[in-house]
């Protein structure tokens, strides 16, 4: 009999017990009574739970831990929410806590016999770990301040409440054929997206008022694409359109490979026209022809710095966290200024950020320095603003490098290196060839790969990749350069690029780059460090 494929395993697990189901089963595993069954462990993610890595582990300690990331609907978080994570954090987390950028957070160092009482605890601030991970639709993306933004298109809070009560552990989505992720924002700046979601909806002016672009079938790892354009909905149709490509990625998506399981390999296949004439008879309707909105490039979608409110009396204000990294000290701290200062909430970003959305405006200068003491900035260097970082080999298995700290690192070397450098720049640093951390996007990145050094021997460190952008239709993928460093060349690396772009004619570090991707004798200058 033939092997089962990774494929034909997860599709056959999913069908004996699907994903929901598994909680009863993290309630006796939590007691203790029984072996946790392999394939339960799969089932897991259904509750936002992976097995972590085990490198620091104690030699003696055979505990089996999990990264725990709860879901942030719309990117919330209140303070009485913040404190229940600092608990959870320092209760069974060993202080871990990183936002990632599905606008979530995340804890490491979890043991499933306190799993009950750490849901118990997330229910009574009303979070949630539900379809924060498996073959479901993960958490919406969306702008952060959408309701409060002074430049906005339009104001998605309701619409995404909606489509979040939808999909909130929906039975009828708990067996997608792989991960599927949905972005949906009236942001001016396009903060959102929309060119790497599955499905998105982008509100835009037109002559017929405000509608939403439909883009589908992009991503990155496996499915590297920028979506596609449908065409136009209006406002009261974009449910429609969510349960209709759902329901047809779910039916017809293809779940003989894994690596071509996500929506863009449908639409592939099929071609984009097959796509759009199926899912418009499917929805009893066609989709609006108009010209392609203009998009913001990449680097500048962001919300940084204090920001006066459409809510009068009010401000918010733009945050950055140093490779996303909070952890329960930083989440306490948080809650202590937002209390002090007569602030509420927070939205975490899909940069690994927050925004503090209700400080009133006589309070925020204040503000701004209490979070400094907490090393949070509200007027971060270029270098700390968009430096994404994934987990790394601390708690990933499939991580051949570190990150996190690498990139904490990085971004206080250049900010000191060049203090006076004001232009817009992105960075990732990703711990191995998957796209956790959008490597491929950014104008530098770094993807972990294993490679021989000059002396044969076999090390761990990483690919650069120049030259990503997000900017709608002119969207383009960060090119491989094929040069391989070790980590403790980065520092070196990054300066040589910023040092070669300051003695150009400065027209911006993602043209600079874009323009030399190719370039024989600049790729070679970075290769001799």
């Amino acid at each position: 009999m033939a092997k089962e494929t990774a494929a034909q395993r997860i599709e056959r697990i999913k069908v004996e017990k699907d994903g929901l189901s598994v909680l009863a089963d993290i309630y006796e595993y939590a007691k203790g009574n029984k072996e946790i069954e392999p394939e339960d462990i799969d089932r897991f993610k259904w509750y936002g739970l992976y097995t972590q890595n085990k490198n620091l582990q104690d030699e003696d300690d055979t505990t089996l831990y999990f990264m725990l990331r709860v879901k942030l609907e719309q990117g919330v978080i209140n303070v009485e929410q913040l404190r229940c994570l600092s608990k959870i954090s320092s209760d069974f987390g060993r202080s871990t806590a990183d936002f990632t950028t599905r606008q979530d957070i995340q804890f490491h160092f979890i043991k499933v016999a306190d799993l009950p009482e750490i849901f118990e605890r997330l229910k009574s601030v009303g979070l949630s770990s539900v379809f924060a991970a498996g073959d479901v639709p993960r958490n919406i993306v969306t702008c952060p301040v959408s309701g409060i933004d002074q430049d906005e298109i339009y104001d998605t809070t309701f619409l995404v409440h909606e489509i979040n009560n939808y999909l909130r552990g929906n039975p009828d989505f708990v067996n997608l054929p792989r991960k599927y992720k949905i972005g949906i924002s009236g942001c001016g700046k396009h903060c959102m997206g929309h060119e790497i979601q599955d499905l998105s909806f982008t509100a835009v002016h037109t002559d017929d008022g405000v509608l939403f672009a439909v883009n589908v079938g992009g991503g990155l790892g496996s499915n590297k694409k920028i979506a596609l354009h449908l065409g136009y909905v209006r406002e009261k149709n974009v449910l429609d359109v969510v349960k209709t490509v759902t329901a047809v990625y779910r039916d017809h998506g293809l779940r003989k490979s894994r690596k071509k399981a996500r929506l863009g390999h449908l639409i592939d296949e099929w071609g984009l026209e097959k796509f759009k004439a199926y899912t418009e008879e499917k929805l009893g309707f066609k989709f609006i022809d108009k010209p392609l909105f203009k998009a913001t490039p990449y680097a500048q979608r962001e919300h940084f710095g204090i920001h006066r409110s459409l809510i009068e009396g009010e401000s918010y204000v733009g945050c950055a966290v140093n490779g996303g990294h909070i952890g329960a000290d930083g989440l306490s701290d948080l809650a202590d200024i937002l209390e002090k200062h007569r602030a509420t909430t927070i939205k975490a970003t899909n940069t690994q950020n927050f925004i503090i959305l209700d400080v009133p405006e006589q309070n925020t200068d204040k503000l701004a320095k209490d979070l400094l003491d907490i090393n949070i900035e509200v007027n971060p260097s270029p270098f700390k603003a968009r430096t994404l970082s994934c987990t790394g080999i601390k708690f990933c298995k499939f991580a051949l490098v570190e990150t996190k700290d690498e990139a904490i690192k990085l971004a206080s070397y250049l900010e000191k290196r060049f203090p006076d450098f004001s232009e817009n720049v992105s960075i990732s640093l990703n711990g191995c060839p998957n796209s956790c951390a959008h490597p491929h996007i950014v104008d530098i990145g770094l993807s972990g790969i294993k490679f021989k050094d000059e002396e044969g021997n076999t090390v761990a460190g990483f690919e650069i990749i120049l030259g990503g952008n997000l900017e709608g239709e002119n969207s383009n993928f960060g090119l491989k350069t094929g040069i391989k460093i070790l980590p403790k060349d980065i520092h070196r690396t990054f300066e040589n690029i910023i040092e070669q772009y300051l003695g150009s004619e400065r027209k911006g570090l993602t043209r600079f780059l874009k323009e030399n991707m190719n370039n024989a004798d600049f790729i070679a200058s970075l290769q001799s460090v």
